[in-house]
């Protein structure tokens, strides 16, 4: 059970931390009691869920996001992945009944995505848009449901252009987690969005989804006077610039710098910095 729970991957969480705070940082008048609950949910139960049930089906034999040495996959794994997917569903129905919706159906989707049926993952177009869109824009809306904002603030134009910011920030973070996993990708039969693009090519896909993600950002922050937001963003995401160009950099020298030390560092120093800059913006 030990192995189980460490296949549910709960730190792994933190690395996607980043849209929750970018919705709370776009509402205001909100329940500060249902955000609390509704981080619990997402964090501890369904990015975990959604972890161990692709483990299960994975069976990685080599290094994963926040695993390196992957322990053995066992059926207690799936039940456990269960057990989260219920905790997540009654948990988010005593927050409201639409916020168990929207989980319910992330919690589907999470596991078409694995499930060796249906196996979305097999494909490199159709799985990245289902990532961007359900990981991105989906869970930002997800959570501004959770936490009791009105459905014309969520509806707002400047706020279904936040929206997209998320999946767009998705797009340029998503194929860079599989730069390492080409070779476990292709023994498994999968086809990822990097092994398509090849190796420079997942960086220069990544840098012009981040980039262009973040000019729409400063544009939404501009056309609404929060230039305080934009010196945030700026300056806490000049750490995500430095790194992100000086791997590039290396990898163009050595491949071999493509690996999960550098990949689990990019997305620890992205992951922390940008939800530090929409922390900011909250408290600010």
């Amino acid at each position: 059970m030990r192995d189980a729970l460490k296949l549910m991957r709960i730190p792994f969480s933190v690395y996607l931390m980043p849209v929750f705070w970018f919705a709370l940082s776009a509402a205001t008048d909100y329940s500060i009691t249902k955000a609390v609950g509704v981080f619990i949910i997402i964090h501890l139960f369904v990015y975990p869920a959604s972890n161990g049930y692709n483990c299960y089906f994975d069976r990685d034999e080599s290094s994963i996001g926040g695993l390196k040495y992957p322990p053995k996959v066992t059926k207690k794994l799936f039940w456990l992945v269960v057990v989260f997917d219920l905790l997540a569903v009654t948990g988010a129905l005593f927050i409201s009944w639409l916020f168990a919706l929207f989980i319910a159906v992330y919690l589907l989707i999470s596991k078409a995505y694995s499930y060796d049926k249906i196996r979305l993952k097999k494909y490199p177009i159709i799985s990245t848009l289902v990532v961007i869109v359900f990981q991105g824009a989906f869970t930002f809306f997800m959570v501004q449901i959770g936490i009791g904002l009105e459905k014309n603030q969520i509806v707002s134009t400047p706020n279904l252009v936040l929206a997209a910011v998320s999946s767009l920030f998705l797009c340029g973070s998503y194929p860079l987690t599989q730069i390492y996993q080409h070779t476990e990708d292709a023994r498994r039969g999968d086809k990822t969005i990097s092994m398509l693009l090849g190796i420079t090519g997942t960086f220069l896909f990544a840098g012009v989804s981040l980039l262009f993600g973040s000019g729409l950002l400063l544009f939404a922050y501009l056309a609404t006077n929060e230039v305080k937001n934009i010196i945030i963003f700026l300056g806490c995401t000049a750490p995500v610039i430095f790194f992100f160009s000086r791997w590039f950099w290396q990898v163009r020298q050595d491949k071999t710098a493509a690996n999960f030390e550098n990949t689990m560092l990019m997305n620890k120093i992205s992951s922390l910095a940008i939800s530090l800059a929409f922390i900011l913006i909250i408290i600010l």
